[in-house]
């Protein structure tokens, strides 16, 4: 995997690319704190055998009665962090042009965990079901699936040489593994602002089918403004309006990060070495 996911090439404005670095900089900060939480607080708690502290998040996760669903949320869990961290070092294009060996083996081992994170998602919904029911099932599977297929493609096209097409797989894929990390981030930020409103305990208030698809189409249109830049940068105004969405974005990621980091992240992360 050795194609460039450079997004500030072909020569876009200087805001276009200045906003673009401190989009990328803040979801490669805010995603590994994130995957750095998941490990700490999930996938530890597997190696232990301390599996009914993930209730105490998410209740209902684990349960004894279905260990199948068990062992595919801990995959699930496991990957998860793997790939929210290692995504972000595939989209820094010093380490492909310096390191291309490395960058390639890092590809596989992101490609290989995010196939597993899909499967594992889809094995627990298929087991025991989502907290939210039929909606929010649907909503995770198409997700799963999508991260499945975006994985599939971006380690076809590598091997076969086609690296415009890899580019573009790869960038979708990252954009679907920060899934789970912006569906926590944007809970909380709703939660912070809005006290609750439309969320039921069992998911099944009208925010929460809302955030059933929002957590995960967004991303890939954001994705599609970079996969596009260069049809982008040839009409201005175009170009001006996906600044204002980049810039959005990242105050919304800076603000949600802080307080999620200090709630719930950062003492999870600190307690493993505690």
């Amino acid at each position: 995997m050795n194609s460039s996911l450079n997004i500030t090439a072909d020569k876009p404005s200087f805001i276009f690319q200045l906003t673009s670095k401190l989009l990328v900089a803040t979801v490669w900060s805010s995603a590994m704190l994130f995957g750095l939480y998941i490990l700490a607080f999930y996938f530890i708690a597997l190696i232990q055998g301390n599996t009914t502290q993930w209730n105490e998040i998410l209740p209902g996760l684990y349960d004894e009665q279905t260990r199948g669903a068990t062992a595919g949320i801990g995959l699930h869990f496991a990957a998860g962090g793997i790939i929210l961290i290692l995504g972000c070092i595939q989209l820094l294009d010093g380490i492909r042009t310096k390191y291309p060996v490395f960058h390639r083996w890092v590809g596989r081992v992101y490609v290989v965990a995010s196939i597993i994170t899909a499967l594992g998602g889809l094995a627990f919904i298929f087991l025991k079901g989502t907290i939210g029911g039929l909606w929010m099932n649907v909503a995770f599977t198409g997700y799963g699936v999508l991260t499945f297929l975006a994985g599939v493609f971006a380690i076809k096209y590598a091997r076969s040489g086609d690296f415009e097409k890899h580019r573009v797989w790869a960038i979708r894929l990252f954009a679907l593994a920060i899934g789970s990390w912006l569906y926590r981030m944007e809970y909380g930020f709703w939660f912070l602002i809005m006290d609750r409103a439309g969320h039921a305990s069992d998911f099944t208030g009208p925010f929460d089918y809302f955030m059933d698809f929002f957590f995960y189409i967004p991303n890939l249109l954001i994705a599609q403004l970079f996969i596009s830049r260069k049809k982008l940068i040839q009409n201005r105004y175009v170009e001006g309006m996906a600044v204002i969405v980049l810039l959005s974005v990242t105050m919304f990621l800076v603000l949600a990060t802080y307080f999620f980091t200090k709630k719930y992240w950062g003492p999870a992360i600190l307690e493993v070495f505690i």
